[in-house]
């Protein structure tokens, strides 16, 4: 993956253009190797047309305006997203706040008043189902017949062990608890984000000091424990994580993410840590007595030693 650079962040559209860009749309929940070969080739066009590279994404996705009740968790954070736009090289962000109005804008109207008039595109990638306008009523066709000062290009399918790369794909990866089959989809291993809160302390008196992660409403994976690392600070730590309702000790069935980082005595509160989901140990269970949920805690965190050891990190 290309060096970070720094991105311009533009939220909202602008009235009018300050200066022609390379475009590419779309909503890249997850940022997966579909939305990767996307981010890839809009920087080589963009170098090719001496244009900064551009993105417009939506926020929130449509499917929560639409369906809000309906609408699946989120495979990645805006700042997530974020963060892999800087990393492959895009110059400028445009976040365009998906609402009444913006569902409402024809195709025609997309293309005279966001593609041309607020963002001067000169090339824009989609991909070959890009929807747009309202009532999604426009297509690729669509966008080709109306494109007078620009040009288009459509990404193909990409395919992953001979299934098409998608957020879709993933989440049901994620669902059936297939993190390798969900990493080769991202091309990386699947992780959420969030902010450390106060727990029960339980973790630490049984000798395992936990951080409670509050989610930003991201997909969980099934519960259960994991084999995971823990970005804090920029630092990459191995650890082990709980994802589920901690039936030995708590009877309301909320869910929970705890977890516990190899050989760090830090204070966590309130800090931002993601959690990178690398292996699945075993099911989430109740055990009959605090001694043997530490007994397990123990064999979950020297299993996962065991594999780090393995992967060298």
């Amino acid at each position: 993956m290309p060096a970070t650079h720094n991105v311009r962040i533009i939220r909202g559209l602008p009235a009018v253009a300050d200066q022609p860009v390379a475009l590419t749309i779309g909503n890249f929940d997850g940022v997966h190797r579909g939305h990767q070969a996307m981010l890839t080739r809009l920087i080589e066009a963009a170098e090719d047309l001496c244009l900064p590279p551009a993105v417009l994404t939506f926020d929130p996705h449509p499917r929560e305006f639409f369906a809000p009740d309906g609408a699946p968790a989120r495979l990645s954070t805006l700042r997530g997203k974020l963060e892999l736009f800087s990393a492959y090289g895009v110059a400028r962000t445009y976040i365009a706040r998906f609402d009444a109005a913006l569902a409402a804008l024809t195709p025609d109207a997309f293309v005279d008043d966001v593609l041309v008039r607020r963002l001067a595109t000169r090339w824009v990638l989609v991909g070959d189902d890009f929807r747009f306008g309202r009532a999604r009523a426009g297509d690729l066709a669509t966008l080709r017949r109306h494109a007078r000062r620009f040009s288009v290009e459509a990404m193909g399918t990409v395919d992953v062990d001979g299934e098409r790369a998608s957020s879709t794909a993933v989440r049901e990866a994620l669902a059936r608890g297939e993190l390798a089959h969900a990493a080769a989809l991202l091309g990386r291993p699947y992780a959420i984000s969030g902010r450390v809160a106060h727990g029960t302390k339980l973790g630490r008196t049984l000798g395992f000091p936990t951080a409670n992660l509050c989610s930003e409403n991201e997909l969980l994976p099934p519960h259960g424990v994991y084999a995971t690392t823990a970005r804090i600070g920029g630092i990459v730590y191995p650890s082990v994580t709980n994802v589920g309702t901690r039936p030995t000790v708590d009877t309301s069935g909320r869910t929970v993410i705890e977890t516990h980082v190899f050989d760090f005595d830090r204070d966590l509160y309130g800090q931002a840590v993601r959690i990178s989901f690398v292996q699945r140990l075993r099911d989430e269970r109740a055990f009959a007595s605090l001694d043997e949920l530490r007994a397990q805690i123990e064999a979950d965190s020297q299993r996962a030693r065991v594999l780090f050891n393995r992967l060298s990190l």
